[in-house]
């Protein structure tokens, strides 16, 4: 069955902000326990930045691998 491109566009479009807002979620999660760790600013920031590269990485894999899958 063809989808519209409209639908295509608005489903990536929400699954990408999705993904960021889970990713930032995640970051501050990770800030938040560096500092209760006794952390720093500047590491917890550092701790969050990676946080945020791993769950951003993760989904593009994920992404990868099921557009393989699907196709």
């Amino acid at each position: 069955m063809r989808r519209e491109p409209a639908v295509i566009v608005a489903v990536v479009l929400l699954t990408t902000a999705l993904v960021v807002v889970i990713a930032l979620l995640a970051a501050v999660g990770a800030a938040v326990l560096a500092r209760l760790d006794g952390a720093t600013y500047p590491t917890a920031l550092m701790q969050a930045a990676t946080t945020f590269a791993a769950v951003i990485t993760l989904a593009a894999a994920m992404t990868a691998a099921l557009t393989a899958v699907c196709t």
